[in-house]
């Protein structure tokens, strides 16, 4: 899944190039490329869909050589990831009946790719003999009020059926679900087979699924994207965790852990990068901090920041805009790219 705008990570994050085509960490490797090569070990590059927004289909295939335009799935309209999987399944179902199916965001960072390839392997090994919906979830490390949650039922195993799905939590119940030992984090990834995806989608969305069954026949064929144009807008916008997962009795979480985050914010960037010894990070430029302490720097790589007196501060600049926010109200970014779009007519998006 590839077709978000990456909001939260304004100004670096922009419409025309969301954070998912960008490389955070100077790699050389965007967080889509990095993505591809964590799954190139366990699915041939064939087999591979990128659902993505219509605008980004030259991105995706400029990032990714390797696979080809026919593998570019487009969404004319952002509906959410529901439709996106039930566009994706829709796909698969027109190629391979039998198929086993991960679905992963483009965005995420993975710290131990070995630990993840086990993982995604145990997963598709039990939905093969299975028919179910796994989510994977991670064994949370600190009270994290970011991430949804999933209670889990009683056992020893790391596979076990789920309780409960619960949104993300104020501080106070996050220690709970910490302490508890019940709860892992959502971590937006799925393993299922073809047939338990499609009999979740006409139990739980009907008038969603119904939609796609009228292009059967049309799917992976020259005929498809007339279809999907016409028809995309009209789906429901709703994620596949209020849609399905959370409606479902046969959904089961893999516990995990291999040095997960959904890189949904300023934060949790922060809080997996390098640090100075005054609690400093900074992204590809140079920069120099005096009696400031516990700030994220990301400007241009041949620039320099200097900050004076200076404490939890976000200072981000891309292109024309320059950020400049607490951390702690980072939360706010969305609304403020919000109230920029409408007082500068999307000058600045």
């Amino acid at each position: 899944m590839a077709g978000g705008v990456g909001s939260r990570f304004w100004p670096f994050s922009r419409t025309e190039c969301p954070k998912q085509f960008l490389d955070f960490f100077g790699t050389g490797r965007t967080l889509l490329q990095m993505t591809f090569d964590r799954f190139r070990t366990i699915v041939p590059p064939e087999n591979v869909l990128v659902v993505t927004n219509v605008m980004y289909k030259e991105l995706v295939l400029q990032q990714l050589p390797e696979i080809k335009e026919q593998q570019v799935l487009l969404e004319p309209n952002r509906r959410n990831t529901a439709p996106c999987i039930a566009y994706a399944t829709s796909r698969i179902k027109a190629i391979n009946k039998e198929a086993n199916i991960v679905v992963a965001a483009s965005d995420h960072l993975i710290l131990n790719e070995n630990a993840f390839i086990e993982t995604i392997k145990t997963g598709i090994e039990f939905v093969s003999q299975n028919d179910c919906l796994l989510t994977l979830g991670m064994k949370p490390t600190r009270p994290e009020t970011g991430y949804g949650y999933i209670q889990m039922a009683d056992g020893n195993n790391a596979l076990r059926k789920v309780k409960a799905f619960t949104e993300k939590p104020n501080l106070e119940m996050a220690k709970v679900f910490l302490d508890s030992g019940e709860f892992m984090w959502n971590s937006g990834m799925f393993i299922w087979n073809l047939k338990a995806i499609d009999t979740a989608f006409h139990e739980h969305l009907p008038e969603m699924a119904a939609k796609f069954d009228q292009g059967e026949g049309l799917f992976n064929t020259a005929k498809e994207n007339e279809f999907i144009e016409s028809m995309f807008s009209s789906c429901q916008n709703i994620s596949i965790d209020y849609g399905i997962m959370e409606k479902a009795t046969n959904v089961y979480v893999l516990c995990a852990d291999f040095g997960w985050s959904d890189l949904g914010n300023w934060g949790s960037l922060y809080d997996l990068s390098e640090k100075d010894q005054h609690g400093n990070v900074t992204l590809k430029c140079d920069s120099a901090f005096y009696d400031s302490k516990d700030n994220v720097v990301a400007i241009a790589d041949d620039k320099l920041a200097v900050l004076s007196d200076l404490n939890g501060y976000i200072v981000a600049e891309s292109d024309n805009v320059l950020l400049i926010c607490k951390r702690e109200n980072e939360q706010a970014i969305r609304q403020y790219v919000n109230d920029i779009q409408v007082k500068f007519d999307g000058k600045y998006n």
